[in-house]
């Protein structure tokens, strides 16, 4: 599944690649789908800062796949690596369920647009049902499927949604 957003926000890169980088935990109130991050790890090296976050996100699981996933689904790690002078990110997330069997990453370009920012989200999400333990091997790939339908409707929101808060966020203060 790919993943594929554009959010303007109307602000120099500058101001909006700082915020979304190092006020992570006070955009929380500004972004609905999510309860807490917290910062586990930040370290610079030369122009790059690698930080580790955990989030915690909100809402419901689908009664649906109730079944098959559970509120570990709504929590993950996220890998970070902020190039400042390309104004990039990188990212992985690391799920706490089926943590082998899911790969998602991308990047966030941050694009100067005159006096404003266009962040351009691209990334990546799959998983393997051969990774999904616990399962008979004949249901892994309906796992699969529930599971990466899932993560797929909440992460493309979830880039929207830190993208306006950095936008609103910027605008009270």
């Amino acid at each position: 599944m790919k993943i594929s957003t554009d959010t303007y926000i109307p602000f120099p890169r500058q101001i909006v690649y700082a915020t979304y980088r190092d006020k992570l935990t006070e955009l929380v109130r500004y972004i609905p789908d999510i309860r807490d991050i917290k910062v586990k790890s930040r370290k610079e090296v030369d122009e790059i800062i690698y930080t580790v976050n955990e989030w915690h996100g909100g809402g419901e699981i689908p009664i649906a796949a109730r079944a098959l996933l559970s509120e570990d689904m709504l929590s993950w790690l996220e890998y970070n690596t902020w190039k400042q002078t390309e104004f990039v990110l990188e990212w992985k997330l690391e799920t706490r369920a089926f943590t082998e069997a899911v790969y998602c990453a991308g990047t966030n370009s941050f694009v100067e647009d005159g006096n404003n920012t266009i962040i351009q989200s691209r990334g990546e999400l799959t998983i393997d049902p051969k990774k999904i333990h616990g399962a008979p091997q004949f249901i892994t790939g309906q796992i699969a499927r529930v599971v990466e339908d899932f993560l797929g409707s909440k992460i493309t929101p979830s880039l929207m949604q830190m993208s306006q808060g950095v936008k609103k966020y910027l605008e009270k203060n």
